[in-house]
């Protein structure tokens, strides 16, 4: 699983001498390009395992760094330094404090699954980013993204509910994601579906933003998908050596 990309060698340990002379030849400029030795002393040999606990994660273990995730990721066409592969590689081998050096990147992922297609080993790629993000704020790396806050509100209310009402839903995600509530483009939003949308549909859609409506019967449901989620957390954060779970 050695990774022999030169773009992957940290800028500051690729040294290089303007002049040098070795045994009697001049090898001096790029020819004395060198890369420097390092120990790395802080090893997590758990991190395949904490990353492996999380949904999405599951698979990692097959994974023989073939690049062919790295090769058809559309983020990576933008920007070469995202790249699955190596992050695998670096989760594989418990390299954690070189991970977190691209934590502030590895969040991009836009879940196209052009990797997980291009896969031949049905290693999930999209699924390892997202443990990999959830795993970041987990362990306190990265605060929670506006992705997570949202899917957060939007399990909660389904748990809650059994449905969704998406006004509720999206004036919490402003509120827990520090956003203001009235928005240019919420407003012209707004503004186009009182001038389109049926006046029994808009009736329907305020009723449902004042009355919180819920699915018949739904208690035994929500209570039954409450435990098991208890139960999921408990184990993952148990994975990752981590306290008590605070709920949704």
């Amino acid at each position: 699983m050695a990774i022999h990309e030169k773009n992957l060698i940290r800028p500051e340990n690729i040294k290089t001498h303007d002049e040098l002379v070795i045994d009697g030849v001049d090898v001096s400029g790029h020819w004395s390009t060198f890369i420097e030795s390092r120990v790395v002393e802080d090893y997590n040999e758990a991190l395949q395992e904490e990353i492996a606990a999380l949904p999405g994660g599951e698979n990692i273990h097959r994974c023989w760094q073939c690049g062919s995730c790295t090769n058809a990721c559309t983020v990576n066409a933008i920007n070469p330094d995202f790249n699955p592969r190596y992050w695998i590689y670096l989760i594989r081998m418990g390299m954690e404090s070189e991970l977190l050096r691209d934590k502030d990147i590895i969040w991009q992922c836009v879940s196209c699954n052009k990797c997980t297609y291009a896969c031949p080993r049905d290693v999930m790629p999209e699924g390892i980013m997202k443990a990999t993000a959830h795993w970041l704020e987990l362990k306190s790396h990265t605060p929670a993204s506006n992705s997570t806050i949202f899917d957060n509100e939007f399990t909660r209310q389904v748990v809650e509910n059994g449905k969704i009402e998406d006004g509720r839903v999206l004036k919490n995600f402003l509120q827990k994601s520090g956003q203001p509530l009235v928005q240019d483009w919420l407003i012209q939003m707004v503004m186009q579906m009182i001038r389109h949308l049926p006046v029994k549909f808009l009736f329907h859609l305020g009723w449902a933003t004042l009355f919180k409506p819920k699915t018949r019967k739904w208690d035994k449901a929500r209570a039954a998908i409450e435990e098991h989620i208890a139960e999921e957390k408990a184990e993952q954060r148990m994975a990752l050596g981590l306290g008590k779970q605070e709920g949704l």
